[in-house]
């Protein structure tokens, strides 16, 4: 990847981090403020709703660093090694992690008449598209796997020749 490429990417992961400290910081407080005010069932669910939102907003920020971290070993020329594997690792983790998390919400959310059936319905369907995002970065793992095994084929066939020649 381009230096200029890499800079684009950790200019968008920085933002996306910056803007995940504001939301964890200003804006859940402001929900947790709405969410009592709503009154109704919503009460009831309040604090599972803001605990699901803080730690799936900690998982994105867990993606965004375990990301840029990746970002540093292509920079480095060392992305294609067994040490990129924990990270990948990591991303599939936090990825599935929100996936449950945003079950999690449509059947906390899913028991009273304060949310239309609709809603839970779409966050169902936003948990199974997460899930899928994790099993694509699962797939890319794999694909990273065998990427790095090749490397190590070719620097033993490289080594080889050295001696032949």
């Amino acid at each position: 990847m381009n230096t200029v490429g890499l800079m684009a990417l950790r200019a968008v992961l920085g933002a996306g981090f910056a803007g995940t400290l504001f939301v964890l910081f200003v804006m859940v407080p402001l929900l947790a403020i709405d969410l009592r005010e709503v009154g109704g069932d919503i009460t009831e669910v309040r604090i599972p709703i803001l605990g699901i939102v803080a730690v799936g907003i900690v998982a994105i920020q867990v993606v965004l660093v375990c990301t840029w971290r990746l970002s540093t070993m292509v920079r480095r020329g060392t992305v294609f090694s067994p040490a990129a594997f924990r990270w990948v690792d990591v991303v599939i983790g936090a990825i599935a992690v929100g996936s449950l998390l945003t079950f999690a919400l449509g059947v906390v959310v899913a028991p009273g008449h304060a949310v239309p059936p609709g809603l839970v319905l779409l966050l169902g369907g936003a948990g199974l598209l997460v899930a899928g995002v994790a099993l694509v970065v699962w797939i890319m793992r794999m694909l990273l796997v065998q990427a790095v095994d090749r490397d190590a084929e070719a620097r033993t066939m490289r080594a080889e020749l050295d001696e032949v020649i």
